[in-house]
């Protein structure tokens, strides 16, 4: 049986390369290849290190004037750059930097760390990030779909974002946003606004993926509402969350398509909305049949445990295994835009724009109000 170092050196991630069944572990201070027979074939350290939350950057690039301590660095996200053979692992150390690793050794291609954009995944351990790698027929437009958990700090951290996937895994735009100028750039932060609102506010990413024209994204939110609170939202009333599903166009670089839908499933009666997990997967002949789709049809398999009132990290002993078709999901989006072109309904959007904005016939033509038609 294949154990790490130190017991307390959790896993954190796994990633099975699916051309040759080849596993890679992200897990504290190491990330570890393993045969298909589960069989250590070469690990790479990446901590502990010499580090403070409050050092930007590294400091063999600017020195930092606050105490230093020898810290663990937990791997946040593990992603294979299949085109480029190349693994990517980002973790907790140093403002949430990324290497990218040759799959077969595990050496270091590359380790940006120069710039704010750099900082993909933040230093908190427990925060959530997820990856989607976007690849074209053209090498060189490859991106990189970040989201992550700001906490609170949402002038290095947008929550949404692309970045350029560059062929060389040293070159000085790796990471950088697909899209920047003076007033728009392939991001979205979370306002300043909203924390008045909701002080500890954060979206946590449960899972992504990328199908057709979109890539989509999982989260579970804090509900916005009831005016602003003092202090820590868990300390008054109990905090509600809500699950959704984020679709984006993959190639809109402003992110005006951006979308996000209530996402859970009722059963006798029971409401389960607090997603704990996810996964895509294409329906399979028998599924398939049972729900009037076909086999390569997708479908998301969530499991959400019951109700609405629970802090993220705590678990409940009851919870579902929930399906939807990726078709069904995407004609719900469709109907809810073109209800929202007819002035039905609001954008629900309050954590974007602070409050609800209601629809009308002029949405689509206002500047920074997300919903486009199409792709």
């Amino acid at each position: 049986m294949f154990r790490a170092e130190n017991s307390e050196w959790t896993f954190n991630h796994l990633a099975v390369d699916h051309r040759n069944g080849n596993v890679y572990l992200g897990a504290v201070n190491r990330i570890y290849k393993l045969s298909p027979a589960l069989e250590v074939q070469v690990s790479h350290q990446t901590g502990p290190d010499e580090d403070n939350r409050n050092c930007y950057p590294p400091r063999i690039v600017q020195p930092c004037s606050e105490p230093l301590t020898l810290t663990n660095n937990v791997n946040k996200m593990l992603l294979m750059d299949y085109r480029e053979n190349r693994l990517l692992a980002c973790g907790s150390l140093y403002q949430g930097i990324c290497k990218l690793l040759r799959l077969d050794d595990l050496f270091k291609l590359g380790e940006p760390f120069h710039k704010k954009e750099h900082y993909l995944s933040g230093v908190n351990e427990s925060g959530s990030v997820f990856g989607v790698i976007v690849s074209y027929g053209d090498a060189s437009s490859d991106k990189l779909f970040v989201a992550t958990a700001v906490d609170g700090r949402p002038e290095y951290f947008p929550t949404i974002s692309s970045r350029k996937l560059t062929r060389n895994s040293e070159e000085d735009g790796m990471f950088a946003y697909v899209f920047h100028d003076e007033f728009v750039a392939s991001m979205i932060k979370v306002p300043s606004d909203t924390f008045t609102v909701v002080p500890d506010f954060d979206i946590y990413y449960v899972y992504g993926f990328s199908s057709g024209n979109f890539v989509y994204f999982l989260t579970l939110q804090p509900e916005m509402g009831g005016g602003p609170t003092t202090g820590s939202s868990s300390a008054g009333r109990e905090q509600v969350y809500t699950s959704k599903l984020v679709r984006l166009c993959k190639d809109d670089t402003a992110f005006n398509s951006y979308v996000e839908v209530p996402l859970g499933c009722i059963k006798g009666g029971i409401e389960y909305r607090l997603l704990q997990a996810a996964y895509l997967s294409k329906a399979g002949t028998i599924l398939a049949r049972s729900l009037g789709i076909g086999p390569d049809d997708d479908i998301l398999y969530a499991v959400f445990s019951k109700g609405q009132k629970r802090r993220p990290k705590e678990s409940s002993q009851e919870s579902a295994l929930c399906v939807f078709t990726l078709k069904e999901i995407n004609e719900r989006i469709k109907d809810r835009l073109q209800s929202c072109y007819k002035g039905e309904g609001t954008l629900d959007l309050a954590w974007l724009k602070v409050k609800d904005i209601h629809c009308s016939s002029a949405v689509s033509t206002i500047k920074g109000l997300l919903y486009p038609a199409v792709c």
